[in-house]
């Protein structure tokens, strides 16, 4: 999540009640999660496993609840409880604004766009020219939609990301992290019906050109899809995948987190993806494995019984 404009990082510190050591005159852009931070970044972590992964990734800032050494150029903001911290900056600003009416007065919508009865538009949603947004579909705060972009009946584009900081020694085990990105779709997309597209928690969930999604798709947050893909119905993808341009995905195919498709892969039906796969080559299975292998497997296994038949009759 890009701040509007860079914010002193005393500023900060003083918003969530930090020790601040180390750049103490720095400016921040944005906040991010470990896996998407860029210089200028603010990260948060409390765990002691991960403090030298923080402290030494691209972030320039880092919230933490012990000092450490850190290098050159960045600084520490410490406080007791860094997740809560991340709260407060988030909640800050990107604050809950409730709404009032089914298209809000700060959605922008360009010109030759359609959007039907009992369509809602969040606060400060764009629209592109010549898009069409049909019956009951919901696009929520800050996300940004292209042009050309068709959006079926029921889909919920910004819903906030299934994502929660774990402990078990509080009475409340899974606490909700606000979900401060945005959903970013490009131009020339297609969505089908009843399909969710999450916020990213604080980077954006993207959608890339000329990509065009089927029914009941679910998409998790901070997910990255290339350009041109085509998702058939019911695929379901985890959070923080990147999906590359070209890939096909056949119906309910399972793509778990954090992983990479790469480019012009296609996924047959109902296969399972459980870790990063190369580009160019047709998978099947769970897991998946290169689909002629898998093929020439199952012939295999469905001829076990008339082996074991003739393997007894040896005897």
């Amino acid at each position: 999540m890009k701040f509007p404009s860079p914010i002193a990082v005393q500023e900060i510190a003083q918003l969530i009640g930090a020790k601040l050591v180390g750049n103490v005159n720095g400016l921040v852009t944005g906040i991010n999660e470990i896996h998407k931070v860029e210089p200028g970044d603010l990260v948060f972590v409390d765990h002691p496993k991960y403090y030298d992964k923080c402290i030494h990734s691209a972030a320039t800032f880092i919230i933490i609840n012990k000092e450490a050494s850190y290098p050159e150029g960045k600084a520490l903001l410490i406080v007791e409880q860094p997740f809560e911290a991340y709260q407060t900056i988030v909640r800050h600003f990107r604050p809950f604004q409730p709404a009032t009416q089914m298209i809000s007065e700060t959605a922008v919508i360009g010109e030759g766009s359609y959007i039907a009865p009992n369509a809602f538009i969040g606060h400060h949603v764009t629209i592109g020219k010549n898009c069409r947004i049909f019956p009951n579909v919901t696009i929520l705060d800050h996300c940004v939609i292209g042009n050309n972009v068709v959006i079926q009946a029921g889909t919920v584009v910004g819903s906030d990301a299934f994502y929660y900081n774990t402990k078990k020694d509080r009475d409340v085990w899974y606490k909700r992290m606000e979900s401060g990105g945005r959903v970013v779709v490009e131009d020339d997309v297609e969505i089908g019906a009843g399909c969710t597209i999450d916020r990213g928690v604080s980077h954006d969930t993207l959608i890339g050109r000329g990509t065009k999604i089927d029914n009941l798709i679910h998409i998790g947050h901070d997910t990255v899809i290339g350009k041109n893909c085509l998702f058939a119905a019911q695929v379901g993808i985890a959070g923080a995948t990147t999906i590359e341009d070209g890939v096909i995905l056949w119906g309910q195919v399972g793509v778990s987190k954090t992983l990479t498709i790469g480019a012009n892969a296609v996924v047959l039906a109902q296969s399972g993806v459980p870790a990063s796969v190369e580009g160019g080559k047709i998978y099947f299975g769970s897991p998946v494995e290169d689909a002629s292998v898998k093929k020439r497997e199952l012939i295999w296994i469905k001829r076990i019984p008339e082996i074991w038949e003739k393997i007894k009759g040896l005897k």
